[in-house]
């Protein structure tokens, strides 16, 4: 297992020194002089010879590769530089921002725990019913509205027309319910098809029509036998569905204007804030390739078969 976790520790060194250089790289080559986008946002008439003395500051002018490997020394060391915007440390605002975002993917996946798990159940066990009919429709109309449309909708429905939940911000309990939902819905809709799936497949094999033969009741079936055995390939999904999370929470907070590191990473895009950009896209990455590294280790733990792979 050692050897395992040291193979692995390497492989996510590669992918986040690739994900480091394909980052810095894109925005090396974006359009647009983020020199003059911060003295613009300033309120300073962008001259050439003040933005070729800001430029020099920033050492925008510097080659590519001097330039990457100062900002990668850099990073290794824990210094993700200083946002053109904000005049502040990056690794500042990330952490700053860190915690709502948290908050949100959080609460995300709490009902995707929730909803998902018993709808997911129920439209295993009753098949080809009414309920299954109702919980697939469900499925399919989730899995098919975009995110943005569906947090309009929310907005439009429950904020603008109900007046029952605010619509931006963070203003209390209440405000976090339209972006969870938002966040939460595909995803649910999502993992009603996949545990309906795994279900059903355990439902016929052969170690459940032996239980059934002696006389065992269907509840004890499912809930001493189908859902252990069902448990390690959803725990994985949902392992590497954190990831997507915390991914598509940018959009979800941008719409509902949360106060996150999404929205903070949309906002240096539009304003060219390099360092900015690159240290969210460095963060989530470790969180990301971390989530899979815990997920497969917690599944090599758990199944013998995996874990005599592993041993060889």
């Amino acid at each position: 297992m050692s050897r395992y976790i040291v193979k692995r520790f390497i492989q996510l060194a590669a992918v986040l020194f690739g994900i480091s250089f394909l980052t810095f790289l894109l925005t090396y080559l974006s359009p647009g002089d983020p020199a003059r986008l911060m003295l613009m946002s300033t309120g300073v008439t962008p001259s050439d010879e003040l933005v070729q003395q800001v430029r020099v500051q920033l050492g925008l002018d510097q080659p590519f590769w001097i330039r990457y490997g100062t900002w990668l020394g850099q990073v290794l060391t824990g210094d993700f530089g200083t946002s053109y915007k904000y005049d502040r440390p990056v690794l500042d605002i990330l952490l700053s921002r860190l915690p709502a975002t948290l908050r949100l993917t959080g609460s995300a996946l709490l009902l995707v725990i929730l909803i998902a798990f018993p709808l997911g159940i129920l439209s295993a066990v009753y098949r080809n019913n009414v309920v299954d009919y109702v919980i697939r429709l469900f499925s399919f109309a989730g899995l098919s509205m975009p995110s943005f449309w569906l947090g309009m909708l929310l907005m439009l429905v429950f904020g603008v027309q109900l007046k029952l939940l605010p619509v931006m911000g963070i203003s209390g309990w209440d405000s976090l319910i339209l972006p969870a939902c938002t966040l939460a819905l595909p995803l649910i809709a999502q993992y009603i098809r996949q545990i309906r799936t795994v279900i059903l497949e355990e439902m016929s094999q052969n170690y459940v029509t032996g239980a059934r033969a002696r006389g065992v009741k269907e509840r004890v079936i499912m809930m001493q036998h189908i859902l252990p055995n069902i448990l390690l390939p959803i725990v994985t999904l949902m392992g590497m569905s954190t990831g997507a999370l915390l991914g598509g929470a940018a959009i979800v907070e941008s719409l509902f204007v949360w106060p996150g590191v999404g929205q903070m990473a949309v906002d240096a895009i539009f304003t060219r804030d390099y360092p900015l950009i690159q240290g969210y896209v460095i963060w989530m990455a470790t969180i990301y390739v971390l989530l899979n590294l815990i997920v497969d280790l917690w599944t090599h733990l758990h199944d013998p078969r995996i874990r005599l792979d592993v041993d060889v």
